[in-house]
C-alpha cells in the first residue's frame, strides 16, 4: 500500500512539474536581443569584464560569519525547552558551545578574522 502511494505520488509530482515547464516554454514571451545577455547592476552600465578578481577574505569572513550565524540560530529553540531536557540536554548543549568555541579559536588562529 505505501509502495503504491508513493509511486502515485512521485509520478504525479513529475507529471505536473512537466506540465509547468511545457505551459512555461509555449506562453513566454521570446526577445533574442544581445543586450539581454550582458550583466545588469542598478541600471548603471557595466564597465570592465564581469569576471574579476576579488580578495577571498571577503569570501571567507562572510561565510564565517554565516556558519557563526546560523549555529547560534540553534541556540533558541534549545532555551525555549531547557526545563524539559534537563541535566543532559545542558551537556549537549555545552558540548555545542565548545565545538564553536573551538571553531571560533581555530578562525582566528589561522588569522581568518582579520581584515587585511
Amino acid at each position: 500500500m505505501n509502495s503504491a502511494l508513493f509511486v502515485v505520488v512521485l509520478i504525479t509530482g513529475l507529471a505536473l512539474v512537466g506540465a509547468a515547464l511545457l505551459i512555461a516554454g509555449l506562453i513566454s514571451p521570446r526577445s533574442f536581443n544581445p543586450q539581454k545577455g550582458e550583466p545588469y547592476e542598478c541600471g548603471i552600465p557595466s564597465r570592465g569584464e564581469s569576471w574579476m578578481q576579488f580578495k577571498v577574505g571577503y569570501y571567507l569572513f562572510a561565510i564565517l560569519y554565516l556558519m557563526f550565524d546560523v549555529e547560534t540560530v540553534f541556540l533558541f529553540p534549545w532555551a525555549v525547552i531547557l526545563k524539559d531536557l534537563g541535566v543532559a540536554g545542558l551537556f549537549n548543549i555545552l558540548f555545542f558551545m565548545v565545538i564553536l568555541v573551538l571553531g571560533l579559536v581555530y578562525a582566528w588562529k589561522k588569522g581568518a578574522l582579520e581584515w587585511k
